[in-house]
């Protein structure tokens, strides 16, 4: 009997380890999955919903509902303007749709600054920055860069032509200053997209400018003659200041210098002898 309690104790006792020895593999393998639950949750990266856009929209062309959808988008990584949710891109409704103001492709963001806003078209008015003026100016195959320039491209402004000479001499000086620096232009002739890469020989190109350097072109276009040159897409030094060539300067020919000679001051005495007046010098006092 009493060998039959004992077995019955040994055979509890190792029923009761392979218990625990389960329960603990098992409490185990929970807390490692949980684990790995927890890093994994941590490496979920937050999202919003970003417009992109369903098929390629060249410039001018008008965005409707259908050529757009929302994506998951990283709430790290958004780019700046972009709409997030349909509603951003149709705030009146489709009645008022926006036009592309620089061509897309499949599948990339809609941003702010490629399209117009809601019922506006492509032009020009379009493309101005709030505060600014469209002035267009005149030029030709050398004055504009060749045909090289395109709308978005950055110019430096020259003035050329004839600065009055000094009062009683009647001669003029010929020369040639910049008179404005770093000027966007938004259409080239009456073209005003941006993706346009072929050479085009313009007879007006029309830029951004302030009321204040509309009305300097302006004076600088009917007394002289214009000339563009075009700065490098990744040029952002600005403030070349003063930058004036004229004739002598062009050949390094040194200004002769007047010297003013001054007359040398006589001062005299009249006296009168009868008929006659006789001058005496005097020393001259201040």
């Amino acid at each position: 009997m009493r060998l039959v309690f004992g077995l019955v104790l040994v055979v509890g006792v190792g029923l009761a380890s392979f218990a625990v020895y389960m329960a603990k593999d098992y409490i185990g393998a929970y807390q490692a999955e949980l684990a790995r639950e927890r890093a994994a949750r941590d490496q979920i990266v937050p999202t919003v919903e970003v417009v992109v856009l369903n098929r390629p929209v060249a410039y001018g062309e008008p965005i409707a509902a259908e050529d757009v959808r929302p994506v998951k988008w990283p709430e790290t990584a958004i780019p700046e303007g972009a709409f997030v949710g349909i509603e951003a891109v149709f705030p009146e409704g489709e009645t008022e749709l926006r036009t592309a103001l620089r061509a897309m492709e499949k599948d990339e963001a809609l941003l702010a600054v490629k399209v117009t806003e809601p019922g506006e078209d492509a032009g020009v008015s379009s493309r101005l920055t709030k505060g600014m003026r469209a002035f267009a100016i005149r030029v030709d195959v050398s004055s504009g860069v060749s045909g090289f320039l395109r709308p978005g491209d950055r110019v430096d402004v020259y003035w050329s032509g004839r600065l009055p000479g000094d009062r009683g001499r009647g001669s003029e000086e010929e020369v040639t200053q910049l008179i404005q620096e770093g000027v966007r232009l938004i259409a080239v002739d009456q073209i005003a997209d941006e993706d346009r890469h072929s050479p085009t020989i313009a007879r007006t190109v029309t830029v951004e400018a302030t009321p204040l350097q509309v009305a300097a072109l302006a004076q600088a276009q009917n007394t002289g003659r214009l000339s563009l040159s075009l700065l490098g897409a990744t040029d952002d030094v600005v403030g070349a200041g003063n930058v004036t060539v004229n004739q002598n300067a062009l050949l390094g020919i040194e200004a002769a210098q007047v010297a003013e000679v001054q007359e040398e001051q006589v001062c005299t005495i009249r006296t009168r002898r009868g008929a006659e007046i006789i001058e005496t010098p005097i020393p001259c006092t201040n």
